[in-house]
């Protein structure tokens, strides 16, 4: 993606709307709330995990080998 997109609502981008329904917040909602939510998704293509901001780039590669 090239461009900004809706990550939430009616306008949401069918990526985002797929995302969030396959991995929705640990209370049920599927809304992305914050910038640099990330989405773990296996070779199959499958929603392995949603994983919250404040999860790094090298806290995610420490955790791969026991999420596959």
């Amino acid at each position: 993606m090239f461009s900004k997109v809706e990550v939430n609502g009616e306008g949401a981008a069918p990526l985002y709307k797929w995302l969030t329904a396959a991995a929705p917040n640990d209370d049920g909602s599927a809304d992305i709330q914050w910038n640099f939510t990330k989405f773990l998704v296996g070779r199959d293509g499958e929603v392995i995990e949603r994983l919250a901001p404040t999860v790094t780039p090298e806290d995610l590669a420490e955790r791969l080998p026991s999420l596959l």
